[in-house]
């Protein structure tokens, strides 16, 4: 099946004319076609970027940089990367930033799935409401990118591919293997097993 990238055209300089074609009824095979795709994206050159108009994916300096939060006009921060023991940043408080927090693995075998829907619906009504979205993990290519493809793939309809091809030329992203598994399963869910 083949896919053009979808982008908001008011967005968007230039819309993408390039085709991506990967089959996604075998999942084994599937990965390896979407790490080669994964590999084509931009470097990562700085701590957080813009994928989607007012949704960045971060590291964890983005999302406890003050002077950062500030100069992206963040309102709202999802962490992938959340942990119990040390609770949300304090600055968030102060700043009146919407904190959730995931706590996740970059496992293979870690079920982020679960968290799918959750996620999306936060950055979704983040979005709806005018806000600024941030998601973040530690480095800002796994965890936090996983949960974006999701969000793209839940809220904006867009394929696998197509959220791929929409995140991969504004930040370098590499889900592990077992976080494309649940989004290849994700995406046989919502679209059948034939895209």
């Amino acid at each position: 099946m083949s896919y053009r990238a979808k982008r908001l055209s008011s967005w968007s300089d230039k819309p993408t004319s390039r085709k991506v074609e990967i089959d996604l009824s075998s999942p084994a095979l599937a990965v390896f076609d979407l790490e080669r795709l994964l590999f084509t994206g931009k470097a990562i050159l700085s701590n957080a970027d813009e994928v989607w108009p007012k949704l960045y994916i971060g590291d964890i300096h983005s999302a406890e940089s003050r002077a950062d939060l500030i100069t992206r006009q963040i309102t709202h921060v999802l962490s992938a990367a959340h942990s119990k023991r040390r609770g949300p940043p304090e600055i968030y408080e102060v700043m009146k930033i919407t904190y959730m927090g995931i706590e996740a693995h970059d496992s293979c075998d870690f079920d982020i799935s679960v968290h799918f829907c959750a996620a999306a619906d936060f950055i979704h009504r983040a979005l709806s409401s005018g806000g600024k979205v941030l998601v973040h993990c530690h480095v800002g290519v796994s965890r936090s990118a996983t949960l974006v493809l999701a969000y793209l793939m839940l809220k904006q309809n867009l394929t696998l591919v197509e959220a791929i091809c929409a995140v991969k030329d504004k930040r370098g992203i590499i889900p592990n293997r077992g976080f494309l598994r649940q989004l290849i399963k994700l995406n046989g869910q919502l679209f059948g097993m034939l895209h």
